[in-house]
């Protein structure tokens, strides 16, 4: 990932905090026939990232133990227009862009064919996903011969971190007024998240 210093992101509470914010990932893995990409809500469990996909998707069989794989989490994006830029106004050399946050989390994978593996992954996603409902969803609310049926059709995976890579490209190298400038008309239309983290990205000190 081209990565300018001043768009690096290297805290890991916020590297942390976009992957789960951000749980559905893309799974890039290199199979016989080429590069796949798979998109999966991963649930992060210390230096381990946890999925499941179905048995009938063939990336499981495909890789072997311990290949490399990176997985991208994108966070809160948005197009920028110049037009929101004052300094635009008083000398046109202002272009449009595009502000984003993501984090690339390279690791080996580990395919766990057991139910006890999948069980788990399926409790833990659930109840991260489920925490916000008035009544949270729980798998006990399932019958168990039902819940012994879904669980059969699907296969753990396991991904071993070894590095996060992070990129937070929020307007930090533009002007105070061009960045508030920009902030005002993220919100205007409806983009408060990227607005939020615009707004709280610190630029770099002179």
């Amino acid at each position: 990932m081209y990565l300018p210093a001043q768009f690096a992101e290297s805290r890991i509470g916020e590297l942390h905090r976009i992957v789960r914010e951000n749980a559905l990932g893309m799974l890039v893995t290199h199979t016989p026939a080429g590069l796949e990409a798979n998109h999966l809500p991963f649930f992060l469990d210390g230096d381990m990232l946890l999925a499941h996909v179905a048995r009938g998707n063939p990336i499981w069989r495909e890789v072997r133990d311990g290949d490399q794989v990176l997985v991208v989490f994108r966070g809160v994006e948005g197009y920028i227009s110049p037009n929101w830029y004052p300094g635009k106004q008083e000398t046109h050399r202002r272009v449009p862009t595009w502000n984003y946050e993501v984090v690339h989390a390279h690791g080996t994978i580990h395919v766990r064919d057991d139910v006890k593996f999948v069980r788990r992954v399926v409790a833990l996603l659930t109840r991260q996903h489920e925490a916000g409902q008035a009544q949270p969803w729980k798998m006990g609310d399932a019958p168990p011969d039902y819940l012994d049926e879904q669980l059969r059709h699907i296969v753990g995976i396991e991904i071993r971190l070894g590095r996060l890579e992070g990129k937070r490209k929020l307007n930090q190298h533009h002007s105070e007024q061009d960045r508030e400038g920009a902030i005002q008309g993220l919100e205007s239309r409806g983009n408060h998240g990227l607005a939020k983290a615009m707004r709280e990205a610190t630029p770099p000190t002179s």
